[in-house]
């Protein structure tokens, strides 16, 4: 790999972006200039993107690696972040005062997105989690106060204690994978405990460090927060929530459990019981709500078990159809949550019965949140049929059976809750409320979306096949720290700290 300056510049871009809002932080009433300063950094992050789609490079001794697989997530993420942009539109629900310093924490956990994704030992990655992380819990208070209610505290307290506990988790079984191996780098750590992983200290550990992207993902058990936050949160601010970080958590998950043998059972088994248990409790009590933020808050715990689904199988295909599933789960996801800020009446939460006669007030509406409910059930042609149908091909090879089973099974009490919405939006009669009016970004935005999610489902190889082949990338990177751990050489980081006994 060369050290080429140019693979490093979708990073570059957006760290340079935060500077710019930083300096715009500093006058008054700059909501407008930071909203054009974003807009500017997410579409120079996507040309970027595009530009250096094929660089490959390493710094800080192998510990920052940028390879295919980085660079497509990276390209993902400067694009999700250009549509949450869109959607945002005037940020009617956060206070004035504030708005610079919202563009700008959203930039910068956008930037700990870009860059964690690229980590590949365990002090990058822990920094790049911080980053990614931080910025939100301080995105969520910034919502107006509503007659003396003040929801949204209570879910940034929610946010930041959980995810503080669970990184602290994460670090705990961090540590005891490290005294078991004596490396910092991720190949060389995983691959040193291939035969300890019968091990009770290593599984514990292995165990632990999941914890922590578990959280990201909104993973049974460390899903409680999602709802509440949700709930909580300015729409837009959830529509982030909800988004790129579970796009961050699924890529650093697949650089963690491709560096696995597919023969390990235990790592398989826990992943499957994790993915049966979100499955069942996000789609079960989704049932019950009225609430259409929360109701997305559930479900979503939901699509992380359905993504859970193609790690058990441990192979290339499990990963890659993983990935595709997210990626389209985050166009599914920005199709309810556009409809949901138009909807919304001085960006108040939307409750399932607003959104009856929808056709009638605004049939560009409805049409996007039929195509995004729709994807979000697995109803083809849409991405969620395509992406359910890869990760149950990918268990089932493996002889996983019974979680396909399970699978199905839950896809197919979602139908319930997902039709009740489309039931609302085209067979109800509007009443007394009025039209909405969309301006053509919107307009724009919907037609993105409503394509994107078509595209990826109709077309669905190309997409797979390059994620297939930025995933091998990953896994079997031709580097000094995996010629360590084949036995073939020796790691500079490696031998920094003795393995303790």
């Amino acid at each position: 790999m060369t050290n080429s300056f140019t693979a490093f510049l979708p990073e570059l871009v957006l760290l340079l972006g935060a500077l710019v809002l930083f300096v715009i932080t500093l006058g008054h009433s700059c909501g407008r200039q930071a909203r054009t300063a974003a807009l500017a950094t997410a579409a120079a992050a996507i040309l970027a993107g595009i530009f250096c789609l094929g660089d490959q490079a390493t710094l800080f001794n192998g510990a920052y690696r940028v390879d295919l697989f980085s660079q497509v997530l990276k390209l993902v993420f400067a694009s999700g972040f250009g549509l949450i942009l869109l959607l945002s539109g005037a940020l009617e629900d956060i206070r004035e005062d504030v708005k610079p310093e919202y563009y700008l924490f959203l930039t910068i956990s956008v930037s700990g997105l870009m860059m964690l994704v690229s980590s590949v030992d365990v002090i990058t990655l822990v920094v790049a989690l911080e980053v990614s992380a931080f910025p939100l819990y301080l995105l969520v208070p910034m919502r107006r106060e509503r007659q003396g209610h003040r929801v949204q505290m209570e879910s940034a307290i929610k946010y930041m204690m959980f995810g503080i506990a669970a990184n602290g988790i994460m670090f705990f079984g961090l540590s005891y994978l490290f005294g078991l191996t004596g490396s910092t780098s991720l190949p060389v750590m995983m691959a040193k405990l291939q035969p300890l992983m019968t091990s009770p200290v290593a599984i514990a550990g292995l165990a632990l460090t999941l914890s922590g992207l578990y959280y990201k993902l909104a993973i049974f058990p460390f899903q409680f927060w999602t709802p509440d936050v949700y709930q909580g949160a300015a729409n837009e601010t959830a529509a982030m929530i909800a988004s790129l970080p579970k796009v961050g958590g699924v890529a650093v998950l697949v650089r963690l459990v491709s560096l696995a043998t597919p023969d390990n059972h235990s790592l398989a088994l826990l992943l499957a019981i994790l993915a049966a248990a979100s499955m069942f409790y996000g789609n079960l009590i989704a049932l019950m709500q009225t609430d259409f933020k929360r109701l997305l808050g559930f479900s979503g715990i939901a699509h992380a078990g359905y993504a859970l689904v193609g790690f058990v199988a441990l192979s290339d295909e499990g990963y890659s159809a993983a990935l595709y599933y997210i990626i389209g789960y985050l166009l599914m996801i920005l199709a309810c949550f556009v409809v949901i800020c138009k909807v919304s009446q001085d960006g108040t939460n939307v409750a399932i019965e607003e959104f009856a006669g929808l056709h009638r007030r605004s049939p560009l509406l409805a049409v996007t949140l039929a195509v995004g409910v729709f994807a979000l059930a697995g109803i083809p042609p849409f991405v969620g049929f395509m992406g359910k149908l890869s990760l149950l091909k990918a268990a089932l090879a493996k002889g996983w059976l019974a979680l396909v089973i399970i699978a199905m099974i839950n896809a197919a009490i979602a139908i319930y809750y997902y039709l009740s919405v489309v039931r609302e939006a085209w067979f109800r009669d509007p009443g007394d409320r009025p039209a909405i009016p969309l301006n053509w970004p919107t307009r724009a935005l919907c037609l993105l979306l409503i394509g994107g999610i078509l595209a990826l489902g109709v077309f669905p190889s190309p997409v797979i096949d390059r994620l297939q082949q930025s995933v091998a990338q990953a896994a079997h990177p031709a580097s000094p720290a995996v010629a360590l751990a084949a036995g073939q050489g020796s790691s500079p980081r490696a031998d920094q700290v003795p393995p303790s006994p």
